[in-house]
């Protein structure tokens, strides 16, 4: 005999600590521009990773487009072990092209505010919640 647990809705809270190295201001940053550049090319035609991993089902994207660094952040490009990044992105060893790296298309997905910066976001849930989310319609709220 299956049990059954009913449909519920449970509270969760993640509190930890992340150690930043140190790293260049993003103003002072010389790569700085190609992101920007990057956008100024991409940003008219881009769509939500999110609503493009659903197979173009962007009706739970919501505010305007941001670019999110999707494998490494800039404030953590000082704090890379090179080997391991090197393993999965051949070609990234150097530490001194580390951040146009870190800012070139690679490293970059559009996701809208809601998926980038929300309550549902990427900046915001676990990594085991959203992608999840992916699979499970309207699992935050």
């Amino acid at each position: 005999m299956v049990t059954v647990v009913d449909a519920h809705d449970q509270s969760v809270n993640h509190r930890y600590t992340v150690h930043y190295p140190a790293h260049p201001a993003r103003s002072s940053d010389p790569h700085y521009r190609d992101f920007k550049e990057y956008r100024r090319r991409t940003v008219k035609t881009a769509r939500c990773q999110f609503g493009l991993d659903r197979g173009n089902d962007f009706t739970e994207c919501n505010g305007s487009l941001e670019l999110h660094h999707a494998h490494i952040e800039f404030a953590l490009q000082n704090g890379v072990d090179l080997a391991l990044l090197e393993a999965k992105y051949p070609g990234v060893s150097d530490p001194v092209s580390i951040g146009a790296w870190i800012e070139s298309a690679e490293n970059l997905v559009y996701l809208c505010e809601f998926h980038h910066r929300g309550h549902a976001g990427v900046h915001v849930v676990s990594v085991s919640d959203y992608e999840a989310s992916h699979y499970v319609r309207h699992l935050f709220s």
